[in-house]
């Protein structure tokens, strides 16, 4: 379970890369989609980090209960 924790993580940031790439390529041309995809970017990078905590209390404690 904890190499599918760790695989969901980084999907987080191949999304925050892509909607990164589609700002970055709709920068200046007026958009009305970038506020979207900036709510992706900070949304995913969020979910990283969220996870990635999770993932290590989780695995600190069944290294703590195998003790």
């Amino acid at each position: 379970m904890i190499k599918i924790l760790r695989y969901t993580e980084y999907l987080y940031l191949v999304v925050a890369v892509l909607a990164s790439y589609k700002i970055v390529t709709l920068w200046g041309q007026g958009h009305e989609s970038m506020p979207l995809f900036i709510g992706f970017t900070v949304v995913s990078v969020g979910m990283f980090l969220f996870r990635r905590n999770y993932r290590l209390k989780f695995e600190k404690r069944q290294q703590e209960n195998k003790k």
